[in-house]
């Protein structure tokens, strides 16, 4: 076999069955005319939709039933490749039938779903996910012309990567909940970035308002300046309100200062500590450490490490405490 033919046999296994039959054979493709949705008592919409960063467009039209607002026909014309043909079939099948308040709730990701030859296997290859996106963006083009809206009124959130859905906000969540720290972690999360990967950095498929680094780099300040302050409100507190905190407030605490103060230094040999319990007694303030990573069984974790840690949290919580590693 030729090298040009292997290639274009690998690229179109990138796709699956449904995608290549509807690129060749589309089932709704077509007009929808006003006379004809009149005559039947229904109201016609038509919606056009381009894509700037491929030049792809697409019309949508819906004929829709004013007294229940249900889409009882639709076609489309597609202006584009395969990929955007095969996209705007399934998305007009999946309209019909419904409301426009339903049809507006369908997404690319339902589109790129409908596409699949199996729930596991993606229809399309990373960089043609837009196509999708696009019959996204159109659905709600007509259904904002319908309800007389803005398009733009259906996202109650800041959507930063369109092929996967992912909000600004979840983002937001998802590194400050697991400590993430690269772009690769977020996308093994999230998905955000696993497709056209536009939205990772500028300079991709096309220009995004948001971007995964600017979005991890900006939250990550954020945990920074938060970890500061708990470590400031616990060194205001002094040595008598740590005495008198509950269990909670004074791991807290303790995480707050050691987070200041102590962790990057055993991060930096390949290590950790966890605190596991702390038990006051009259006498004493007992801070029941696990070390991790290189410092679990480091010799220095303890002698010097540890005398590092307790001295460190007496002077800044209180003179009672002592540190014992388990």
């Amino acid at each position: 076999m030729a090298k040009a033919d292997m290639l274009n046999e690998s690229l179109w296994d990138a796709y699956s069955n449904k995608v290549t039959t509807l690129m060749n054979n589309p089932q709704h493709q077509g007009e929808l005319f006003e006379g004809e949705v009149e005559d039947r008592g229904n109201k016609l919409i038509v919606a056009d939709f381009g894509a700037e960063s491929c030049g792809d467009a697409v019309r949508l039209y819906w004929e829709i039933d004013p007294k229940s607002d249900e889409i009882v026909n639709s076609k489309f014309k597609s202006f584009g490749c395969g990929t955007a043909i095969a996209s705007s079939d399934v998305m007009t099948e999946l309209c019909i039938g419904k409301t426009v308040q339903e049809a507006v709730k369908i997404t690319n990701i339902d589109v790129e779903l409908a596409l699949r030859d199996d729930p596991e296997t993606p229809a399309v290859p990373p960089q043609k996910m837009h196509c999708s996106v696009m019959a996204y963006d159109v659905i709600k083009k007509a259904a904002g012309l319908y309800l007389g809206v803005e398009s733009e009124s259906f996202e109650t959130e800041i959507i930063v990567c369109e092929c996967a859905r992912v909000s600004l906000g979840t983002l937001q969540e998802v590194i400050k909940l697991n400590d993430l720290t690269t772009v690769e972690q977020i996308t093994d999360y999230t998905k955000a970035g696993g497709f056209c990967k536009s939205c990772i950095k500028p300079g991709g498929h096309e220009a995004m308002d948001y971007y995964l680094v600017d979005i991890l780099a900006d939250t990550r300040k954020e945990m920074d300046a938060e970890k500061m302050k708990n470590a400031a409100d616990a060194s205001a507190a002094g040595t008598a309100n740590f005495e008198t905190m509950t269990l909670v407030q004074q791991i807290k605490a303790v995480d707050a200062i050691v987070d200041e103060n102590v962790r990057q230094f055993l991060i930096m040999d390949g290590g950790d500590m966890e605190v596991i319990d702390i038990k006051t007694t009259e006498e004493n303030i007992d801070i029941y450490i696990r070390y991790l990573g290189s410092c679990d069984g480091c010799a220095s974790s303890s002698t010097g490490t540890l005398y590092a840690i307790e001295s460190t949290l007496k002077e800044k919580l209180s003179t009672k405490i002592r540190v014992l590693p388990i």
